[in-house]
């Protein structure tokens, strides 16, 4: 739909060019956009040069702020990963979420224990 409409855009206006911020929701559109072979940054946002005092966010200026570095060519762009890369770094942040939960988890049980009276024998495996 989105790549639709820039297609549509770019007919009507010649080139168009995309940018925007790299966050939590992936590389899906990036690679949507550069495979209609239209030009696509994804900035990597703790390298966007912000104004020194410019505080206030929105996303009015932002988007006004990205179109300007993109026509100075200045934003730092990050590669975007394939979707079996992409992949692959979703589970291995899942593994590791997991495993800091384990870890809370048994925390969590070995205070409940001791708060009812019980001492762990340091000569027994805890987990």
């Amino acid at each position: 739909m989105v790549v639709n409409w820039l297609l549509m855009i770019q007919q009507r206006f010649g080139t168009v060019a995309v940018a925007y911020e790299a966050g939590p929701t992936g590389f899906g559109l990036a690679r949507a956009i550069l495979d209609a072979q239209l030009r696509c940054v994804v900035a990597a946002p703790s390298k966007i040069l912000r104004p020194a005092g410019d505080r206030v966010k929105t996303d009015a200026r932002d988007a006004l702020l990205l179109a300007r570095l993109l026509r100075n060519d200045d934003l730092v762009a990050v590669r975007v990963p394939t979707e079996a890369e992409e992949s692959a770094r979703d589970l291995v942040r899942a593994f590791d979420d997991a495993r800091i939960e384990l870890m809370a988890a048994r925390h969590r049980l070995s205070k409940l224990v001791l708060r009812h009276g019980h001492v762990y024998d340091p000569g027994k495996q805890a987990w």
